[in-house]
């Protein structure tokens, strides 16, 4: 009886494991996608609603994390609604994950926070540009905190994003807003490198906690859990600064473009920055930190392009030699992961095509973490 319970259990994980090879493409596209019309549009929406006479940072900074009901679809609707899935919402949910994903989702609110301040300040190819430096201190913690093997590959792509953004820095004197004093643009530059240092950290803490998450369904509880801990945050610091008096006034009497208008804004603002978070928690689930944190640098370039097309911020030759650069570094980061891939394919169907037979009688190997059974969307039988 025991040996059949067995046998049963294998097959069911190998059917799980040919389910979730299917879908993990598709899902790691829609993360993709998520995080890049996330990316681009929160960060044109913040700058656009600094450029009309917005200027409360608590408000730039709850709009990030305010769209979390968002999420109580995904969490709630296929058990309750479609029963497409056999698994409760929160399962396994341990009380120290909760714990995590509340010191995480402070973190997260501390880190939107200074975001809000440099982009207040800067413009948002510069800003862009500046964030981009967070990702030689990804390499550094990923490689001390899960492991991260370094390599000519993502060290040269380090090297070049981090030169872009020192590029950037030396000649941005001349890139300031006539009504910006230099002490307010030295709070903004501080800041957003402050952003990009903690966003650095949040990526690999991120991984080693997935490490505990048995499926993709338990990922969005979590960031559920975190978005809420940010707006929480964001909340007090909203009531502490009259931020929710002062939108009602702001909407109405400072807003150049009307109160409709700030609205739309604010509402559209918080389902892009809800797009942007799920589609950076989703790629580091799929993938690694490291790879959230390149796929966030190389749409900087985006952004930068986006601030001179949408608000005709200057584009000298600076920012077009970093852009270069910043490309230049992402390309040469997919280009080795596509070689490496390639290769591994390889040698993967070189061994099975030398001994197939002793392939098939070894023991199947544990599952690790991020692995296919890993990608699973909650929508299995739990024993």
């Amino acid at each position: 009886m025991n040996i059949n319970t067995s046998n049963n259990h294998d097959n069911g994980e190998q059917d799980q494991k040919g389910v979730s090879k299917k879908r993990y493409m598709p899902l790691l596209l829609i993360n993709y996608t998520c995080l890049f019309l996330g990316s681009v549009s929160s960060s044109l929406l913040s700058k656009y609603y600094f450029n009309h006479k917005g200027s409360n940072k608590w408000v730039s900074t709850w709009v990030q994390s305010a769209g979390f009901p968002f999420l109580l679809l995904p969490v709630f609707l296929p058990y309750y609604l479609f029963q497409c899935t056999q698994r409760k919402p929160f399962t396994r949910f341990t009380p120290r994950i909760l714990s995590l994903s509340i010191f995480i989702g402070l973190m997260l609110g501390l880190n939107n926070l200074l975001f809000s301040w440099g982009n207040s300040y800067l413009p948002v190819s510069t800003s862009a540009l500046l964030l981009s430096s967070q990702l030689v201190f990804n390499l550094i913690l990923s490689a001390i905190m899960v492991k991260q093997k370094i390599t000519f590959t993502n060290l040269n792509c380090v090297i070049l994003l981090t030169l872009s953004s020192i590029l950037l820095a030396l000649g941005s004197n001349h890139d300031k807003p006539q009504d910006l004093t230099p002490t307010k643009y030295m709070i903004g530059f501080v800041a957003t490198i402050g952003a990009g240092l903690l966003f650095a950290l949040y990526l690999p803490i991120m991984e080693m906690i997935y490490k505990k998450v048995y499926c993709y369904a338990m990922m969005i509880e979590m960031q559920l859990v975190m978005e809420l801990s940010a707006t929480i945050l964001a909340s007090v610091g909203m009531v502490w600064d009259g931020g929710f008096t002062e939108m009602r006034k702001e909407s109405k009497e400072v807003f150049d473009k009307g109160e409709g208008v700030y609205w739309v804004t604010m509402i559209t603002n918080v389902v892009t920055w809800q797009l942007c978070f799920m589609g950076t928690a989703g790629t580091v689930f799929l993938t690694c930190s490291l790879t959230g944190g390149i796929c966030m640098t190389a749409l900087l370039g985006l952004n930068v392009l986006g601030g001179v097309l949408v608000y005709r911020e200057d584009f000298g030759g600076v920012k077009i030699v970093s852009t270069v650069m910043c490309g230049w570094g992402f390309c040469s980061y997919v280009y080795g992961m596509y070689v490496n891939n390639h290769m591994m394919k390889l040698l993967d169907d070189h061994k099975q095509n030398i001994n197939p037979s002793i392939e098939m009688a070894q023991p199947q190997p544990q599952p690790q973490p991020h692995s296919d059974l890993h990608l699973d969307l909650g929508f299995e039988q739990i024993n």
